[in-house]
C-alpha cells in the first residue's frame, strides 16, 4: 500500500525573517488579494457551511488549515476572518477551533510561530510538507483555505529545458510572450498538480466541508503569452538578458531557468474540479486583485514584492552574488515601463474558487 504521507517537492520559500526584503514586510499585495474576497468567503460560510453536520459532542472541534501560509501576517488575518464568520453564524454553539498552518519544510516556521497573535481564540499547529499531496488524516478538515500559493507548480515542465522540444524557452524565464508550446507545457503541469491537490483534499475534507482558493487568474481563452499579470516577470527576464549582454551571467543560465508559476482560468479550474467529482462548485469567479490597493502601485513596490517571493529561486540558480544587481536593474525596468505596469495593475485578475465537499 502506498504511503499517504506527502513527500517534499521542489521548494522555494518566501524570504524569511523581518528584514527589508522579507515576505513579512512585503506582502501587502497578497493582503489586498485576501481583502477583495473576504465578504464572498463570509457569505459562503453563512449560506453553505453547516457545522452541525460534523461538529457535535463535548470533544468536537472545528479544524481549519491555511495551505501555503508562509510567515505571516496575512495567514493570521485570514484565519481570524474565517473563525469570526463561523462564530457569528453559530454563536455559543461553535466548538473549539484548531488551525493548521501549512507550508514547505523550508518555510520560516520560527518567524511564523513567534508572530502568532497572543490573544488568539484557536489552537495552533504547524504541518510541513507539499500541498500537492496528502497532509492530513481522512475526513479531518472542515475548512481549507489557500491564498496566493496554488500558482506555484510542483516542478518546472521538463520540455522547457529540452533544446529539441518546441517548448524550449530560450531567452525567457516564463511563458509571458512565449510560443504556444511553452504555455501548453505550463498548462499541462498545472493541471497535473491541481488534480493531485484536489484528490488529496477530497480525502481530507469532511462531507459538507468548504474549501476557498485564491490564486492569480486570467480570463477564458486568453493565450498564455498574453496574460496581463505575467508581464511583471518580464521585468526580471529583461534585466537578466541585459546582464547576459554585459557578461555578468551566462546566456545558458537564463535559457535553463524558468519560473514555475501559472495563472489559471475559470474554465480550466471548472474542468479539473468536475473531473474529480467530489466537490460542488459554490463560487467560481474572477475579481480585480488591485481593487483594495490604496492608490497607484509603484514599480519599486512591485519589485520588492517580487524579491520577497522569488529571491530564493533566483539565488539557487544564479547564485547570491548577482541578486542585488538583478533586482536593482528590475526597479529601473519598472520605471521604464511605468505606464504599462500601471495599466497591467488595473487589468490583473485573481481567481476565487469556493468548493463544498459532497
Amino acid at each position: 500500500m502506498r504511503n499517504s504521507i506527502a513527500t517534499e517537492l521542489e521548494s522555494y520559500p518566501m524570504n524569511a525573517g523581518n528584514g527589508s526584503y522579507s515576505y513579512n514586510k512585503n506582502s501587502h499585495l497578497q493582503r489586498a488579494a485576501v481583502s477583495v474576497v473576504k465578504e464572498k468567503i463570509d457569505e459562503a460560510i453563512v449560506t453553505v457551511l453547516d457545522i452541525r453536520r460534523f461538529s457535535s459532542g463535548p470533544r468536537a472541534s472545528f479544524r481549519i488549515t491555511d495551505l501555503g501560509c508562509s510567515v505571516g501576517p496575512n495567514t493570521f488575518i485570514v484565519v481570524q476572518n474565517i473563525i469570526e464568520a463561523v462564530r457569528s453564524k453559530y454563536g455559543s454553539q461553535v466548538p473549539d477551533f484548531q488551525v493548521f498552518f501549512n507550508d514547505h519544510t523550508a518555510n520560516d516556521f520560527n518567524t511564523l510561530f513567534t508572530s502568532l497573535p497572543p490573544e488568539r481564540n484557536y489552537y495552533a499547529a504547524g504541518v510541513p510538507g507539499s500541498f500537492h499531496g496528502r497532509l492530513f488524516p481522512k475526513s479531518s478538515l472542515h475548512f481549507v483555505h489557500s491564498s496566493c500559493a496554488l500558482q506555484w507548480l510542483s516542478m518546472v515542465p521538463k520540455e522547457l529545458l529540452d533544446k529539441g522540444s518546441p517548448a524550449w524557452n530560450k531567452g525567457r524565464i516564463h511563458y509571458s510572450g512565449a510560443p504556444k508550446e511553452v504555455g501548453d507545457a505550463y498548462k499541462f503541469q498545472f493541471a497535473k498538480d491541481m488534480r493531485d491537490f484536489i484528490n488529496a483534499r477530497a480525502k481530507e475534507i469532511v462531507n459538507g466541508g468548504l474549501m476557498a482558493l485564491i490564486m492569480p487568474g486570467t480570463q477564458d481563452r486568453v493565450p498564455n503569452s498574453k496574460v496581463p499579470s505575467a508581464f511583471i516577470f518580464d521585468l526580471l527576464g529583461f534585466s537578466l538578458m541585459d546582464m547576459v549582454k554585459e557578461g555578468t551571467i551566462r546566456e545558458s543560465d537564463v535559457d535553463s531557468f524558468n519560473l514555475p508559476i501559472y495563472a489559471a482560468s475559470p474554465q480550466e479550474m471548472t474542468e479539473l474540479v468536475n473531473a474529480n467529482g467530489c466537490f460542488s462548485i459554490e463560487r467560481m469567479e474572477l475579481t480585480a486583485s488591485s481593487s483594495k490597493s490604496r492608490g497607484k502601485i509603484s514599480g519599486q513596490a512591485v519589485v520588492m514584492h517580487l524579491r520577497a517571493g522569488l529571491e530564493g529561486i533566483f539565488s539557487k540558480h544564479f547564485g547570491t552574488a548577482v541578486i542585488d544587481e538583478l533586482f536593482d536593474r528590475s526597479v529601473k525596468k519598472a520605471k521604464e515601463f511605468a505606464a504599462r505596469l500601471d495599466s497591467i495593475s488595473k487589468e490583473s485578475l485573481q481567481l476565487l474558487v469556493i468548493l463544498k465537499r459532497k
